[in-house]
């Protein structure tokens, strides 16, 4: 392993995961320099950790580094950062590593890795789970790919800001673990969602019924640290719809590559392309629940937001006839509202 001594460090992306995460490596006393897409921005993180160094491209931050961390929002954005004009890989020295921490497709990771090696660079894709508070806190959880050595010098780095640190397989192995946690994520998120929407419609008192059903089966870490959040309707964490939208496109793009289609995922496709954009959109055609004597029934109706995750509304809506049980999207006359 590098003595961490002699780990020169480039962060290339302060944005809202990135900023902490830099921070905590110049905590840690490694020789730092950064680069943000934003002057701006790159110009706060120094005001708040004087003593680093400001590269005014990738390629200017990561000249003399051994050790370069990326967090940026897509394959493209990395592909730039490290492989484009002024991008990092033009100036590193053979035996340096590369560590991506951007959720990006397993292909794109590869494909990145196998450009670096040829010029003997090291490339470890190491998306990480936890969050903004995560990263302020330096509690995150980084699922890795790529070689054994090349892990274990950059470990000590990753240190500064990651609890939990584990080497899942090679190239492409870290993006595909990201991928069954965003999964997990987002169905835990909607049921929470739907739960705490639920509680509001049948007028219970919700944060009593959350800490009481949290010490039992249905406790999760969405349930202790979002539900009083989502009742109140504060939905500023720090992770977009548009970046989960992102996130479950890989999913799906994955599993078709490999012949499989998880039905859920698949149907919600068209549905999350369609809140692209949109200020509120309904999510699919949902059944109604709990029907009220006629003319109303309630329906739950899942929409997207572009600042929020998502919006569970329990809607009364008019039926179209007695014994029926037809809704009518169109004459919605009162209703209740909860969130994710």
């Amino acid at each position: 392993m590098t003595d961490p001594g002699e780990a020169r460090v480039a962060f290339l992306g302060l944005g809202v995961m990135g900023f902490p995460m830099a921070g905590h490596v110049a905590g840690s006393g490694h020789p730092l320099s950064v680069w943000n897409r934003t002057p701006a921005r790159a110009d706060q993180w120094l005001d708040a950790h004087p003593g680093s160094r400001l590269g005014l491209s990738p390629a200017q931050a990561a000249a003399g580094a051994t050790i370069v961390l990326t967090c940026v929002s897509d394959g493209a954005a990395v592909h730039d950062v490290l492989l484009g004009n002024d991008g990092a890989a033009s100036v590193l020295e053979p035996g340096a590593v590369v560590v991506d921490h951007s959720t990006i497709s397993a292909h794109d990771a590869r494909e990145i890795a196998a450009a670096l090696r040829e010029r003997g660079i090291g490339f470890v894709d190491a998306p990480v789970s936890g969050g903004e508070a995560g990263a302020v806190n330096a509690r995150l959880t980084i699922m890795a790919g790529g070689d054994a050595s090349d892990f274990a010098r950059v470990d000590h780095v990753l240190a500064s800001y990651g609890a939990t640190r584990r080497l899942l397989g090679d190239v492409g192995a870290g993006q595909l673990a990201k991928m069954v946690n965003q999964i997990c994520i987002a169905g835990v998120v909607q049921g929470l969602a739907e739960a705490v929407a639920f509680a509001q419609c049948t007028e219970q008192d919700v944060e009593a019924v959350f800490e009481t059903i949290g010490a039992g089966a249905a406790g999760s870490w969405q349930l202790s640290n979002r539900s009083a959040t989502m009742a109140r309707g504060e939905f500023e964490f720090g992770f977009a719809v548009e970046h989960m939208r992102k996130d479950l496109g890989f999913c799906l793009d994955e599993a078709r590559q490999r012949g499989r289609g998880p039905a859920g995922h698949r149907a919600g496709r068209p549905v999350l392309r369609r809140g692209r954009g949109r200020r509120r959109t309904p999510l699919g055609h949902l059944e109604p629940h709990h029907p009220t004597p006629p003319p109303y029934a309630w329906r739950r109706i899942t929409v997207l937001d572009h600042k929020e995750w998502a919006r569970s509304v329990w809607t009364r809506t008019v039926v179209r006839g007695p014994g029926t049980g037809g809704l009518d999207p169109h004459t919605v006359s009162g209703g209740r509202t909860g969130a994710w």
